[in-house]
């Protein structure tokens, strides 16, 4: 599976100036957002969960190979059965969710299982993410732009408050596409902000280009 936008933004912007001890990434894929993490901050404990068992070997394939190997694990699991089992608690929560909930489907079963909302229901992440998140941890998601109050409005019954959002447009032109948001346990004035990524076509603008060119060999 290829590497999208989604995923080098939110990792590129999620917020680590509460120094997490503990990071937790949800629906790894191939580990892209734990590596991200890896390399801004000092956590020691980067966790990862992925339930498709080639995106779960690529995962743990990349974790190997990386610098930061020692720090990243990656679980073989349904987020249900990560639950259920695990008793710790995390400092930050990230997670590029399979939000597609179009009608249609590929041939290529993996890639639907990655790509529809029916792999994993925002009720059932939202509700996950406030039994694993520390009491002063962080969750930070990337969801579509015509999610977003119904996404908050379920986050909210689980007293998950959002504090900042990011509104992403391909162009200026364009309509929102996605938006980036961090939600925690303290109610605070919402923080937001948009981000234009291209001027025209493979033509970036400096904000993108400030924001993730810690990540590309080319930017």
């Amino acid at each position: 599976m290829k590497i999208g936008t989604d995923a080098v933004l939110l990792g590129a912007w999620a917020s680590i100036e509460n120094n997490p001890y503990s990071v937790l990434d949800i629906g790894a894929g191939t580990g892209i957002l734990s590596l991200m993490l890896a390399q801004r901050c000092n956590a020691e404990l980067i966790d990862a969960i992925e339930i498709d068992d080639s995106a779960y070997e690529q995962c743990v394939d990349n974790f190997e190979q990386s610098p930061w190997g020692d720090r990243l694990f990656c679980y073989h699991a349904s987020l249900e059965e990560f639950v259920d089992e695990i008793e710790d608690k995390y400092d930050l929560i990230i997670c590029n969710p399979p939000f597609y909930s179009e009608d249609y489907k590929t041939k290529d079963k993996a890639r639907d299982l990655a790509r529809f909302q029916g792999a994993m229901p925002f009720e059932h992440l939202l509700e996950s993410v406030s039994k694993l998140l520390e009491d002063n941890g962080t969750f930070s998601v990337v969801i579509p732009f015509k999610e977003e109050v119904y996404f908050i409005e379920l986050a909210s019954k689980l007293k998950l408050h959002p504090n900042k959002i990011l509104h992403v447009r391909g162009n200026a032109s364009s309509e929102i596409k996605r938006s980036l948001m961090e939600f925690s346990f303290n109610e605070s004035t919402i923080e937001i902000d948009e981000l234009i990524i291209e001027i025209e076509r493979h033509q970036y603008t400096e904000d993108y280009i400030n924001l993730t060119k810690d990540f590309y060999l080319k930017m």
